[in-house]
This record gives C-alpha cells, structure tokens and sequence, in this order.
C-alpha cells in the first residue's frame, strides 16, 4: 500500500504573508512507467498584485467554495502552469474565470489538447507586463521538464512547483512510499531536488545560474508544491537543497 496525505483544510486560502495565500488541494496520483501511479499531494499559491489582481500559480482542484474563496480576494487575472505536469485543474479555472490570461512555462503545450485548456503567453526569463516589478522569474530549463520559478517581491517569497519536494515522513504510507521518496532524495528535513530531475535539467551551466539566482534573492519563505514548506531559515534551505547544482562556484 502507498498512500500520502494532504494538508487540510483543503481547497481554502491559508494566509503566508501579506498579499500571499496558498491552497492545498487533494492527493493526485501522477502517471509512470509501465502504468504505475504515484500518490502527491497538492498546493497552490495566490499571490494579490496591485490593483487586486490575482495571480495563481499551479491551480489546484477547483471547488464552489473555493471559487467564492478566491473571489472575495481580488480578481483572477493570471493562471499560472509552471512546468508541463501542472496543468491538470487549468481548464475548469477558465471556464470559472474566462477573463484571466493563462502563462504556460515550455512544455504545456502539449498537454493543452488532451487538458481542454488554452494558453495565451508562454513564460520566459522576465516577467511580462502584468507582474513585472511584482514578481521575478527565472526559467530551469529541461529536455524533458522545463519550470519556472518566481519570485514575489512584496512577501520576500520564492514560489516553487518540483524543483524542491520535501515530503514529512508521518505523511507517508507504506514500505514503498517511504523507501521510493528516500531513495528520491525529498524526504523532510532533507528535501531537494527529486534526483531523476537532477538528470532532466540541463544544460547544468545555466541551471547553475537560475539557482544563484534564487539563492541571492535571499528569500525569507519558501513554497513547495509538494511537502512541507520552508516559512523558517529559508534561504539556508534552499542553499542545502540546491547545493546539487553547485551554485556557489557560478
């Protein structure tokens, strides 16, 4: 048996800072090899811009009541999919917010057919228009998984989706949960980057530098899509957890 748990309450804004929420939804089970699935829990982050436009990045399972939730914060003006596994919820948030322009990281095109969503921009390196000087970017790049990383500058926050899973050992279950996340290297208090993405990202020059990037915007929090957060001695997380790219010798 391999089971996880969530993070309730579930589909509610929890409060980080001023201006920033997160969301945990429910597990997923994510498609391997062979036709395995594995169990992930889930978390989104809202983040309110100037002029209460919202933005929100990975967009979790939407519910009626966190569709009201949502609105009594500001208006959804951006949905965010950050690499092409994140997008599994994209197209109920437009039907439920047709106004809101989607930004997709390289990737997520090819999962928009089988998803039922569209994309109007695709995420670079610098922050478009809608968010410059609220938020900053930088792109891990990837053969096979491409993500985009964010920085929201008002709450000193980084915002990451797989880069960084740090899963609690008390929210897993089962032998296989336990021996597969260790041997994944995402087990909390040593969460990092899942080492068969450490083989993905590259060219490992410019991973190199997106992670000094992160690094010298000295965040003071850390989101993760998966596992417990860094909201303490973030920024010396984040140095243990991407110690792998040998940031510190750019």
């Amino acid at each position: 048996m391999f089971s996880a748990d969530p993070y309730p309450p579930l589909n509610v804004p929890k409060p980080l800072a001023d201006d920033i929420w997160i969301v945990d939804g429910p597990v997923v089970r994510m498609r391997y090899a062979l036709g395995s699935t594995l169990p992930f829990s889930t978390r989104m982050t809202i983040v309110r811009l100037s002029g209460d436009r919202l933005w929100v990045h990975s967009p979790t399972e939407l519910t009626d009541e966190l569709t009201a939730s949502v609105s009594k914060l500001g208006e959804v003006a951006f949905l965010v999919a950050p690499n092409r596994i994140h997008w599994m919820s994209l197209a109920a948030w437009q039907r439920a917010f047709p106004a809101a322009v989607t930004h997709a990281a390289p990737g997520v095109e090819t999962n928009a057919k089988e998803g039922g969503f569209r994309i109007d921009a695709m995420l670079g390196g610098s922050a478009p228009d809608g968010w410059a000087g609220e938020i900053d970017q930088v792109v891990v790049p990837g053969d096979i998984l491409t993500e985009v990383e964010f920085f929201h500058r008002g709450s000193r926050t980084l915002i990451l989706t797989d880069l960084i899973e740090n899963f609690e050992p008390d929210h897993l279950h089962g032998f296989l949960a336990h021996t597969l996340m260790g041997l994944g290297g995402v087990v909390d208090p040593h969460g990092s980057t899942p080492r068969d993405l450490r083989f993905v990202f590259k060219p490992k020059d410019q991973v190199r530098r997106a992670a000094k990037m992160m690094v010298d915007w000295a965040p003071e929090r850390v989101i993760l899509a998966h596992g417990r957060c860094y909201l303490e001695n973030a920024t010396e997380e984040l140095k243990r957890a991407l110690a792998w790219t040998g940031f510190d010798r750019t």
